[in-house]
This record gives structure tokens, C-alpha cells and sequence, in this order.
């Protein structure tokens, strides 16, 4: 199968810089796959998961928020956060799923609420790719 370059960044290191057969990933108007020669585009990325398929096998990670180019030269992620399934700490993300909600439950502000609200998504997109991989192994 053609491949493509595929590269990921967060603000703080490149998550992946490989060549790739295919890449769906999470957009704001639902998922997206990328194969070789797809056309130029710029899509906003929800909280979801980045699913990459090299040499015929599919691969999981998180991904958070952030936006989607794809050009000549390939394409090319930029997200806030992005992690493997293995390298999320499942105790970590359902401390931040507790206090989550519990903002949620004090609705201080409106503004408040929402980062609750996104706060909540990506604690509980980390666990449920977690429990996804423990449940394929």
C-alpha cells in the first residue's frame, strides 16, 4: 500500500514522525481518514483518538484538541496532548475525571463549566483507550 509522511506535535516533543499507509483521526464534523494523495486540507481536532495504520496494522493513541494539515509534504498533526494507550497513567486520568466532575457539579461560572466539560473528555478519552488496549492484549 502507497505511504505517506505522518507527523504529530505536541508543544512539548514530536509524538511521531514516520511514514504511514493510512490516518483517521477525530475532527470537530466526526472522523477522517487520510490515505496517500488525499487533498489539501485544514481541520480543528476534537478530544478523541488518532488511529494510524502501518504495514497493515492499525495503532491507537489519544489525542486532544488541536487542528489537522495536510499537504504535498504529507500530513501533520498539532495537538495539545497525544499518548499511546500504554504510556497513560490510569490512576492519573480518573483522579482528573473525579475533579472533573466534581467542577462540574459546583457550576462556579459558565467558563468554568466548559473547561470542566473539556477536562472531563480527555480524562475519560484516556481511560477508555486504556480499557480499550487492556481489553485487546
Amino acid at each position: 500500500m502507497a505511504t505517506f509522511p505522518l507527523e504529530i506535535l505536541t508543544p512539548e516533543h514530536q509524538f511521531f514522525a514516520e511514514e504511514v499507509e493510512a490516518l483517521t483521526i477525530s475532527t470537530t464534523d466526526g472522523e477522517l481518514t487520510i490515505l496517500k494523495g488525499h487533498a489539501p486540507i485544514i481541520a480543528p481536532l476534537m478530544v478523541g483518538t488518532i488511529k494510524i495504520k502501518q504495514n497493515g496494522t492499525w495503532r491507537e493513541a489519544f489525542q486532544s484538541e488541536g487542528f489537522l494539515e495536510v499537504n504535498a509534504q504529507g500530513a501533520h498533526l498539532f495537538v495539545q496532548a497525544c499518548e499511546w494507550p500504554e504510556d497513560i497513567d490510569v490512576h492519573r486520568a480518573e483522579a482528573a475525571e473525579r475533579r472533573a466532575r466534581e467542577r462540574m457539579r459546583q457550576q462556579r461560572s459558565l467558563q468554568e463549566y466548559k473547561w470542566s466539560q473539556i477536562a472531563l473528555t480527555r480524562a475519560m478519552m484516556r481511560l477508555r483507550i486504556t480499557n480499550h488496549k487492556i481489553n485487546l492484549d
